[in-house]
């Protein structure tokens, strides 16, 4: 039945990306629902079957078709298959649901029909991807994945912006893919099998070689520094509902990836379980730094996936470290806090990209600096968008704050370990963390405070209107999860390991929710008649948006102490009348 579950999903999702190819040059609106209806019945046939799967824990092989004896196109679900499948499926299910009104700003240009049928072709080869069976498998639907994806970067290819980012995307990704070609052959040449999960033979010094390599390229594609150029630009320049997709679940293939052949292929070293934990311990502080740097919206929140993507890769690193050095609890604890976070991110950074969405097709700018007051206009949006702030700065008793704190959690026993050199590593490890999470909490009352908040700031803002229910409903579903995916952080994941020592969030959730209403109905028990004026002005007459505060003084004291990683530099006018040691000039940070 899960087969058959997962074939019908999979015939779905092409027959929707095949539909409107058909009228592909006279954009009927009928023909691409219809796709989008399809590529939902699919995604959620794709993802009820991995969901069964994952729940009687099932562990199942099956073949499309051989190519070659060596060649085939087979799928393989097991837990962590599964576990993806579900991640992608639910961020998918939103996104189509939000695409059904956000492609129509599209519409009159036979381009949206590409866009449709884009957009169900990248879903479906990032679940095919997840569930290969063999390298070939694996290598052939990510090369699909990533064509698609950039055909979808370059939707709006008459842009400069978005030809360079393009470019820059293909470039990166084909980098990452050339990586990835030299370990699986590599994998290859020592055991004369394609299969994932086959890895007898390999040497020692093989096994480095092709972690390495795997390393390179799946840290290409997710987006971890240095090797992240290509994400903001990327991230930014595609329609907001691929961006949703790119951000939430595409870079979270590679992560798959990376813990496949982590726990299926190799037994893993402590110099593997450093190398991810400095790397993602880099990504995450520099990636929260970039993020305060920035005026738009969408590459604000892309430098944001790369923070979340260390913070990921550095609960990898804590589990090798843990399991080379026989903590299996601790190490037990890591992996799930970086697979819980997985799930997290996908769901608050996919809200945010839709909201975020929604707010730059109403203004049409993606400039935080041009907006503001749009909680009076947008109030369901600035609802929705405040929330995923609250999760991603990792605030109780949301999702972020739950996975996060495992991750605390594993730090805090690294005490255990009676090694000098590595405890003050994970102690430093531990201070990037808790630095992270600060800096993310800042970015976000910045973004909050500058786009919903003050006065508008140009007249597209001042005139903002809700987008349609659609718009509204998609990342409604996601807010849910936000808060229920914190509340219940303890039954989900004691329903899969009891012995981790995970708090119970549903008591600081009832608490939270018990204050909040009793202050909603005090608040109107005892509201007095308000009178209506103008708020005082220092004796200045008439204020417009832009006397209200700057993005530049949310954030400029925070980057001072990190000029240096965040590349700021000091400009000073070149009036000398006025640059003198008592009178200097004006000066401007960028």
């Amino acid at each position: 039945m899960v087969q058959t579950l997962f074939r019908v999903g999979g015939t779905l999702c092409l027959g929707a990306a095949l539909l409107p190819l058909v009228v592909l040059f006279r954009p009927v609106r009928f023909v691409r629902q219809v796709a989008l209806w399809l590529l939902l019945a699919g995604v959620a046939a794709m993802t009820a079957s991995a969901l069964y799967a994952i729940l009687h824990s099932l562990d199942l092989n099956f073949n499309l078709f051989h190519i070659t004896p060596l060649l085939a196109l087979a799928f393989h679900l097991d837990k962590l298959s599964s576990f993806f499948v579900i991640v992608i499926g639910v961020v998918s299910t939103c996104a189509v649901i939000y695409s059904m009104s956000y492609i129509e700003h599209y519409a009159g240009s036979a381009r949206v029909q590409i866009l449709a049928a884009l957009l169900a072709f990248f879903i479906l080869t990032m679940m095919l991807v997840v569930t290969s069976a063999s390298t070939f498998g694996f290598l052939f639907f990510w090369e699909l994945m990533s064509l698609s994806s950039f055909l979808l970067v370059m939707f709006d290819r008459e842009k400069t912006e978005t030809q360079k980012a393009g470019l820059f995307y293909f470039a990166m990704t084909q980098l990452g893919t050339l990586f990835l070609f030299t370990a699986f052959l590599l994998v290859y040449r020592f055991t004369g099998s394609f299969d994932i999960s086959f890895a007898s033979g390999i040497p020692e010094w093989g096994k480095g070689l092709v972690f390495v390599s795997l390393f390179v390229g799946f840290g290409t594609k997710a987006g971890i520094i240095p090797f992240h150029k290509w994400l903001p630009y990327a991230h930014s320049a595609s329609p907001s509902n691929v961006s949703a997709l790119m951000s939430g679940v595409m870079i979270k293939v590679a992560i798959y990836g990376l813990v496949r052949f982590i726990l299926d292929v190799f037994r893993p070293e402590l110099w593997w379980g450093i190398l991810l934990l400095i790397f993602g311990s880099i990504s995450a502080v520099l990636g929260v730094i970039y993020a305060l740097k920035e005026h738009d919206i969408k590459k604000l929140l892309a430098y944001h996936s790369i923070e979340n993507i260390g913070i990921i890769v550095l609960g990898l690193g804590l589990y090798i470290i843990f399991v080379v050095n026989g903590f299996d609890v601790l190490a037990s604890l890591s992996l799930y806090g970086a697979l819980f976070h997985t799930l997290n991110h996908a769901i608050f950074k996919s809200l945010l990209f839709m909201t975020a969405g929604s707010v730059v097709q109403v203004t049409g700018t993606r400039n935080i600096e041009k907006m503001g007051g749009l909680v009076k206009t947008m109030p369901r949006t600035a609802s929705l968008f405040l929330l995923g702030a609250c999760a991603i700065s990792a605030l109780p008793p949301l999702n972020g704050f739950a996975s996060e704190i495992m991750l605390f959690q594993a730090y805090l026993g690294s005490f255990a370990l009676n090694r000098p050199l590595l405890e003050a590593l994970l102690v430093t490890g531990l201070a990037v963390l808790a630095l992270t999470s600060a800096l993310a909490a800042a970015c976000f009352a910045k973004a909050f405070g500058t786009i919903f908040l003050a006065r508008p700031r140009s007249e597209d803002a001042k005139n903002a209107r809700e987008v349609p229910f659609a718009m509204i409903f998609a990342p409604g579903i996601l807010a849910a999860l936000c808060v229920g995916l914190g509340v219940f952080s303890h039954q989900i994941i004691s329903r899969v390991r009891t012995d981790l020592p995970i708090p119970d969030m549903l008591p600081v959730g009832i608490v939270l929710a018990v204050i909040t209403a009793l202050t909603v109905i005090l608040v109107r028990l005892v509201r007095a008649p308000v009178r209506k004026t103008e708020t005082w002005g220092c004796g200045i007459p008439l204020q417009t948006g832009a006397w209200s505060t700057p993005p530049p003084a949310f954030r400029n004291q925070l980057l001072r102490f990190s000029r240096p990683s965040s590349a700021q530099k000091r400009y000073r006018t070149a009036n000398s009348a006025t640059n003198s040691r008592l009178f200097p000039g004006a000066a401007a940070v960028k």
